[in-house]
């Protein structure tokens, strides 16, 4: 049991460090600046089933560090939802094929409200359609799943999660996001506490 515990802290690991850090990250770290700290605009992340959970964690700590973002469920959008789409919005879906139903027919959906949306698209195939129409196309790799039956969502949802902090972070280092700017927008709680303690230098540990 703890050999394969092992194996797949090792495999996932070796997933991540294979990450390919090409200029698309930049592109879409300039995307989402334009579109949100320049325009007023905000980000817009979807994806559906686990893919969707990640683009949810991402949309919500971009929020907390300065970069206003909303979860859309591609589903929901069918029925009401596309409306917090905006003309300034910046588009970022993830989808390990590439071809998920629901996101390519959001990616119609929401351009068809408010034509040439930028989309940032974060994928294991770089010859699906959605990658050849991105603005930004984050390559994951393709790690295989560490799941027994390579088809459980587990490796490739490790990468999406270390690609959406790696996109949340240098967007931090891009506006210079202080301790102070995220006191102001986390009041509660430990990390709240720990913040304003950082944002006054009283040094809570």
């Amino acid at each position: 049991m703890k050999d394969t515990i092992r194996r797949v802290i090792e495999q996932e690991a070796q997933a991540v460090l294979n990450i390919p850090v090409e200029d698309s990250f930049v592109k879409a770290i300039e995307l989402i600046f334009e579109r949100v700290h320049q325009k007023k605009g905000k980000l817009v992340a979807s994806g559906m089933g686990k893919a969707g959970q990640i683009a949810a964690n991402i949309a919500t700590t971009f929020s907390s560090t300065g970069t206003p973002a909303v979860f859309l469920h591609p589903s929901d959008s069918q029925h009401g939802d596309l409306g917090v789409v905006q003309q300034n919005d910046v588009l970022l879906f993830i989808s390990n094929s590439g071809r998920t139903r629901e996101i390519i027919e959001l990616v119609e959906l929401a351009n068809r409200l408010h034509p040439g949306l930028p989309l940032i698209l974060i994928s294991s195939n770089p010859d699906c359609e959605m990658a050849k129409k991105a603005d930004a196309f984050i390559y994951t790799g393709n790690p295989k799943e560490v799941c027994p039956l390579g088809l459980t969502p587990t490796t490739s949802t490790t990468i999406m999660t270390v690609i959406g902090d790696a996109l949340v972070v240098s967007m931090m280092n891009r506006i210079g996001f202080s301790a102070e700017d995220y006191a102001k927008r986390h009041h509660g709680g430990y990390l709240g506490d720990k913040s304003r303690a950082q944002a006054t230098g009283t040094g809570l540990s």
